[in-house]
């Protein structure tokens, strides 16, 4: 809890800060934690994909004829992994570590006895999460670029950008759910159920249009199909304003219903 010590530092002047210093001041101890940790997330967040992309992209990739919508499997494959990655990370992010740090850990319960209000407890840990979907969205770009993927530092930061939305639209309203479970194994029960197969079938592997068509509408309500067309077409340079505008809007929306959401389940349970 040294961290969350630090965090809370200079208490006398928390009631006259305002809330978006609050919020900075929840995600100091987040930082201070990760100084220590971030060793151990290398392998989830970054290298378990960039083996992925060089075992099936640059492997199996050479066996698959032909082009998929216009590129190489692996400049197909590889933003659509990015996608699902950022998924991934964030119900790490915002599924397991948001339920400890409640019911194990008792990190939020110690920073709700502080001045912090709830909402800050939340904003200053979604700020976190935030910057760890975009460091690790960041280091699998550079790794592409390596392939010959990205081809200028435009197209990355935008790539880069796309992935962080991706992962920001489900952390948002899974983080005010797990909030709320009280027995870990659900988070296990939805991430196999959920997430996977969303990764599956969200367009990463394969294009979308070859499913049957009442799969196909369900693929393209899912979010990580918009993640994974909004990074591909970055990627690949054939995305249209409009659909660009579509997947934005979209992925935007589910971090505003999350947020909105969050504002009720963390109050609910840090002051319950």
């Amino acid at each position: 809890m040294g961290g969350l010590i630090m965090m809370l530092a200079d208490w006398r002047d928390a009631p006259r800060a305002g809330g978006l210093a609050m919020a900075f001041r929840a995600m100091a101890y987040w930082l201070v934690r990760y100084r220590r940790t971030w060793r151990g997330t290398i392998v989830v967040s970054v290298a378990n994909p960039i083996l992925f992309l060089l075992a099936i992209g640059a492997g199996l990739g050479t066996l698959v004829e032909g082009p998929v919508e216009g590129a190489s499997y692996l400049a197909f494959f590889a933003p659509g992994l990015l996608a699902a990655a950022a998924l991934q990370n964030a119900f790490v992010e915002a599924g397991f570590v948001v339920n400890s740090a409640l019911r194990r850990e008792r990190i939020y319960s110690t920073a709700a006895a502080t001045p912090l209000e709830p909402g800050h407890i939340f904003a200053g840990h979604l700020i976190f999460i935030t910057l760890r979907l975009f460091l690790s969205a960041a280091a699998f770009v550079m790794a592409m670029a390596l392939f010959g993927l990205i081809e200028n530092i435009a197209i990355a930061l935008a790539v880069t950008l796309a992935a962080t939305l991706t992962g920001l639209a489900f952390a948002t309203p899974l983080a005010a759910w797990a909030v709320t479970v009280a027995d870990f194994p659900q988070l296990n029960t939805v991430f196999r159920f959920v997430v996977m197969p969303m990764y599956l079938f969200s367009g990463t592997f394969f294009s979308v249009t070859q499913l049957p068509a009442p799969l196909r509408a369900i693929a393209y309500a899912l979010p990580l199909w918009h993640g994974v067309d909004l990074s591909r077409t970055l990627a690949l340079g054939t995305a249209t304003l409009g659909t660009s505008l579509l997947h934005i809007g979209y992925l935007t929306a589910l971090c505003a219903i999350g947020a909105m959401i969050a504002r009720i389940t963390y109050r609910r349970c840090l002051h319950e």
